[in-house]
């Protein structure tokens, strides 16, 4: 895990970061609860397989603007490059913003992993580094230390550089998920699928049905017990109002008061029926679009029997 602080080692290792396919990164911010967080570290790792840490290198950037600007320009900017993040919309505050090109954030990948595949409380870097790759015992402690101060410790050196190489196997295994969340649809298997769905639906069914029923009934109890509120849920009551008018007030309304209400009005299948042929006489705007929908077959042979 090197640790660069001089200028000149750091855009050695910047020209060769330019060669990459793919860079895992992290950076971390001093002051980030001020109103003028400063860049402390940026770290890189470029081998996914390394998990020694020899391949991870923490620049130091704190009062090297310059390289800050730099390292955007050669790296960040670079489309060639693929740069993953966890959390990306936060470093790249600080690593070029919307200029950035090529960026993968590991948790908008995990958020798109169905849940049945990845089921996490939260989608906290450490959360899936122990979901994920058995990476247990994670210390985040350090994360919360002063970042501006020099030396840093050597606590903060070992968490710096053990972010990247969690952030690399998370991404690892990410694409692996990803690929069993979405395989080539012209290869699937109809006969497989179709009976898992049946068995799915009929267990769903179950499921929701008694999900439902407990619900009511603990919001039934907990209005009879007067009690607002517990371990698991919390009772609350909304008034909704609904404010109707016709349609011959509100178009008197607009002729005496000058009112424009000259704005598109849906024709419902019920309004079309009334209108009749009348609705020749309007001019109208048709937008059609083509839905798909799956329907079992049992429903079908129930909708025939009926």
């Amino acid at each position: 895990m090197p640790y660069l602080t001089s200028a000149r080692e750091i855009r050695a290792i910047v020209a060769e970061y330019t060669h990459a396919k793919t860079l895992w990164l992290d950076t971390e911010v001093a002051d980030y609860k001020s109103r003028n967080p400063k860049l402390s570290l940026i770290q890189v790792l470029d081998d996914a397989d390394d998990m020694s840490g020899d391949r991870v290198y923490l620049l130091d950037v704190l009062v090297q603007p310059d390289i800050i600007a730099e390292f955007i320009q050669e790296i960040m900017l670079n489309p060639n490059i693929e740069k993953v993040f966890h959390n990306a919309s936060y470093d790249l505050k600080f690593l070029g913003n919307k200029k950035a090109k090529n960026i993968t954030c590991t948790l908008e990948m995990a958020k798109k992993i169905p849940y049945y595949l990845l089921p996490l409380p939260n989608y906290q870097l450490q959360t899936i580094a122990t979901a994920l790759c058995s990476f247990n015992n994670i210390d985040k402690q350090e994360q919360q230390s002063d970042w501006g101060k020099r030396p840093l410790s050597e606590e903060q050196i070992e968490y710096a550089y053990l972010d990247c190489i969690y952030l690399a196997q998370i991404h690892s295994n990410l694409l692996k998920l990803q690929t069993k969340a979405n395989p080539e649809p012209t290869t699937e298997d109809l006969t497989i699928l179709s009976a898992k769905s049946s068995q799915l639906e009929q267990q769903y069914k179950l499921l929701n049905s008694e999900f439902e029923h407990l619900q009511e009934r603990i919001k039934k109890a907990m209005q009879a017990q007067n009690i607002s509120e517990t371990a698991d849920y919390k009772l609350s009551s909304y008034d909704r109002t609904t404010i109707k008018t016709t349609f011959t007030q509100l178009a008197n309304l607009a002729q005496n008061q000058g009112l424009d209400l000259d704005f598109p009005i849906t024709l419902t299948q019920k309004l079309q029926k009334d209108l009749g042929q009348n609705l020749e006489q309007l001019s109208v705007e048709v937008d059609k679009t083509t839905a798909w929908r799956l329907i079992p077959k049992t429903h079908d042979a129930e909708i025939e029997n009926e």
